[in-house]
């Protein structure tokens, strides 16, 4: 089995370097991923500069694009081979509810699924996180299942809870949440006519009850979410189809 990994954190981060450790046990890896931290990054596609690739090994590469940069390239042109899987993690902190439209790590994801190639991806279910293995391990688990049962190129959103793997309740489908608003930029220094601003924190969760990844989480469980990225609202077509007054 040969396997595609990226992520958003950049190639020298600790989830990263977890997830290959584990899954050089059970397939063939590729790496190719940011040169630096790039979360938040989402589906940003590099095209006002050349993309520079450099090789670690025949098998380890990092560009100084955006993870979807890194999988575009990857499939497009760097390796000549498809992959049977794309697997972008293991990210330092939480991908739930809206913090998917903005994740470099969904968005490496994507892109392999948006090439038709089965795509997980993988993040930490809490800030700061310090139990990589867990998530790794978890992460070997589903790619096991997935070798004996295979599944129509689908992309899996996957959070799991920041605990030694034996603590960990077991595993729940999702439906993604939703936060608050995200808390008011914060503004840094001022000189003359340019002033400094920090995204602010983002916000608690507002849809977080039973059956969403925020509540798997919360009790322990990984948090499985399929995904896809179609965006239209299907159920508005004939609300506008009236509105417009077309037939």
């Amino acid at each position: 089995m040969k396997i595609l990994i990226s992520n958003d954190d950049g190639y020298k981060a600790d989830g990263i370097a977890a997830l290959i450790r584990e899954l050089n046990k059970i397939s063939d890896l590729i790496v190719v991923a940011p040169d630096r931290n790039r979360s938040g990054s989402s589906s940003s596609l590099t095209l006002d500069k050349a993309i520079k690739v450099s090789k670690v090994n025949n098998s380890f590469y990092y560009t100084d694009g955006t993870p979807t940069d890194c999988i575009h390239i990857a499939l497009t042109g760097l390796i000549d081979f498809i992959p049977d899987l794309v697997v972008s993690g293991i990210n330092h902190g939480p991908n739930m509810g809206d913090d998917t439209i903005y994740s470099g790590t969904v968005a490496a994801a994507m892109e392999g699924y948006l090439l038709n190639i089965p795509s997980f991806a993988v993040s930490m279910g809490s800030d700061n996180p310090k139990n990589f293995n867990t998530a790794a391990k978890v992460t070997a688990d589903l790619i096991n299942l997935y070798n004996k049962k295979k599944f129509l190129p689908t992309l899996l959103n996957i959070n799991i809870p920041d605990l030694p793997y034996s603590d960990l309740k077991g595993i729940e489908i999702t439906r993604l949440g939703k936060r608050h608003a995200a808390e008011p930029a914060i503004k840094d220094d001022e000189n003359n006519n340019e002033t400094l601003f920090w995204i602010g924190a983002a916000g608690k969760p507002n849809d977080g009850g039973p059956g969403t990844d925020f509540n798997a989480i919360e009790n322990n469980r990984v948090s499985i979410t399929p995904i896809h990225g179609d965006l239209t609202d299907h159920k508005k077509i004939k609300n506008m189809k009236e509105w417009l007054k077309i037939k």
